[in-house]
């Protein structure tokens, strides 16, 4: 998560944002550089008032010296404005003629003019500190040396013109060469330092900012809900899993921070967030209610956590974990479910051989029968023990491994047909004829996919239409069409409420199902056995028109692979039938 964007972090605004962070290495030797430069037009200046003051104060001028003030003012202002700073090297380079062989040439003109009763040796300490923070050891060594040799110098040069006691000059200017080469050393240890210390704190800076973006997206991507509210019940930061907890589709959360008092459903959250904060009772593990116009209430577990806010700020929060209980009940279903499934398919596999046994023992029955009423029984147990036998095949398909990858036999068949046929007989079954309607294309429509296959698809995406259809006509339809591309669809559509979201993400996982009393099998089935003919199923808000008028509702459609040829000619039906 780039801390650039327009995201509000997990840990807040804070140093770790790249907006707030330490400049660069380059940008703090412009800083320093800038410093300097700015020291020296400031000395230049002051100088050159110091001049003005005197005259003013009635000494005689020195046109000489006040030139060279005027001069060494406009020089300085000259570097000061210059576009770019340049660093300086190991030895005495043009950089360092500029800028620090300047300030050494004017201080010691300075010192050297005759008639000037002002000591102008500690002017030295600026160059010598700027190279000793600018450049490195050795340049500030020599700086520092230069200095002092030029002190000496000039001693030297008092002492041959025999002016008095040449004592004083050279002790004064050898403190003053010692304290030049302190100041280059401490000066440059204590720079070197801090740019030590300032290189580490911005590995520790990048280090932690990684950490945080990882923070940030381990967050945003958690299942369960988060929330960090303050004593007064505004929300500071939610995860995508708590907004779409809380929000309700007409009013979706966008922005933080949010009042949990601002909408009449969360008023069980609200209550809940301020009996943590006045400590009445153990609310760190609820179970509440939250609920959603036109959608119902979602049931959610809480847990809270109190925490002080980051980077030391006073004020406590309380972080909320909130999970749908819905989910975690489906989710501990489905564990239980799995496990049968494990069962049912070694169940399966011992049911093959005494369902064998059932079977030839029934043909050998019917070649010593003449009645035809015991004929009849011995074709019914012949036809259901061969549907037996093509449901445990199917099963131990299904949870053999590598299933996807291998597909059925291949069958044709004509849609058309086989809806028809499979819709009158589940009608029939179920009494479902008045809210049952049939839309079957005109065009015959050949595809591939098992006869039998096909009937426990639709059946079950009818039993599943009929559980939440309201009564009336026309609640459950059954459309074929071939579309534009050339596909064929099948689609069962039903005229009951939407899905939530939570349940819609899990439709065709295997043992998932918003019932206690579904094994949630029926739906991931379907889906294996498409696959299986290579075909396609999904889930989808559809409308449709029901009792002349256009309504939402849920619709299943599956796209079989269409047959190249088909087996014989199929008649013609109509584009709306009646089962």
């Amino acid at each position: 998560m780039d801390p650039r964007d327009n995201v509000h972090s997990w840990f807040g605004a804070s140093l770790l944002d790249e907006r707030l962070e330490a400049p660069k290495e380059q940008q703090e030797f412009r800083r320093l550089w800038l410093g300097f430069m700015t020291a020296r037009v400031m000395l230049g200046l002051v100088l050159l008032l110091l001049q003005v003051t005197l005259y003013a104060l009635g000494q005689a001028p020195n046109i000489w010296l006040a030139l060279l003030c005027g001069s060494y003012f406009a020089a300085t202002l000259m570097v000061r404005v210059a576009p770019r700073p340049r660093r300086l090297g190991q030895s005495f380079d043009q950089p360092w003629l500029s800028s620090i062989g300047v300030d050494v040439l004017v201080f010691t003109v300075l010192h050297l003019l005759p008639g000037s009763s002002i000591n102008y040796a500690p002017l030295y300490a600026l160059p010598v500190l700027q190279a000793a923070v600018l450049g490195s050891l050795t340049l500030a060594m020599g700086t520092a040396a230069g200095v002092t040799l030029l002190l000496l110098l000039h001693s030297t040069w008092q002492a041959l013109r025999g002016a008095g006691d040449a004592t004083p000059f050279f002790i004064q200017a050898a403190l003053t060469g010692a304290g030049s080469f302190v100041i280059a050393f401490l000066a440059h240890q204590l720079s070197a330092r801090l740019a030590s210390e300032q290189q580490r704190a911005r590995r520790s800076q990048h280090a932690m900012r990684i950490q945080q973006q990882v923070n940030d997206l381990v967050i945003e991507a958690l299942t369960d809900g988060i929330l960090v509210v303050d004593v007064r019940g505004t929300v500071h930061a939610a995860n995508p899993a708590a907004r779409h907890m809380l929000q309700a589709d007409a009013r979706p959360i966008r922005h933080t921070p949010f009042s949990l008092a601002g909408e009449p459903g969360w008023q069980a959250l609200s209550e809940l967030a301020f009996q943590v904060f006045t400590g009445r009772g153990d609310f760190h593990h609820a179970d509440i209610g939250i609920e959603h116009l036109g959608q119902g209430n979602r049931r959610l577990r809480v847990r809270t956590r109190m925490t002080t806010a980051h980077w030391g700020e006073s004020e406590i929060l309380c972080v909320m974990f909130l999970q749908d209980l819905r989910e975690m009940e489906a989710r501990m279903r489905t564990e239980k479910l799995a496990a049968m499934g494990r069962m049912s398919a070694a169940v399966a596999h011992e049911i093959r051989n005494p369902l064998a046994a059932i079977a030839q023992a029934n043909a050998l029955l019917e070649e010593d029968i003449q009645e035809p009423r015991h004929i009849r029984l011995t074709q019914m147990i012949r036809q259901n023990a061969k549907r037996l036998d093509r449901i445990v095949d199917d099963v131990l398909n299904v949870s053999r491994a590598g299933h996807q990858a291998a597909a059925f036999d291949p069958h044709t068949l004509e849609l058309n047909q086989a809806v028809l046929r499979i819709c009158r007989d589940w009608a029939q079954q179920t009494q479902s004829s008045p809210m049952l309607g049939l839309h079957l294309a005109r065009t015959p429509m050949p595809v591939n996919f098992d006869p039998e296959h096909l009937h426990r698809v639709l059946v079950n995406l009818l039993d599943n239409a009929r559980r939440y259809a309201s009564r009336q006509a026309d609640a459950i339809q059954v459309h074929t069409q071939l579309q534009a591309s050339g596909q064929v669809q099948l689609a069962v559509w039903s005229d009951g409420p939407p899905m939530d979201p939570s349940v819609e993400q899990h439709l065709f996982e295997p043992f998932f199902s918003s019932e206690s009393r579904s094994s949630g099998l029926g739906l991931y089935i379907c889906r294996e056995l498409c696959e299986g003919h290579g075909a396609t199923i999904g889930y989808q808000r559809a409308r449709r028109i029901a009792r002349d008028t256009l309504m939402d509702g849920n619709e299943f459609f599956m796209s079989p692979r269409r047959a190249l040829a088909a087996d014989g000619p199929a008649p013609v039906l109509s584009s709306t039938a009646s089962p």
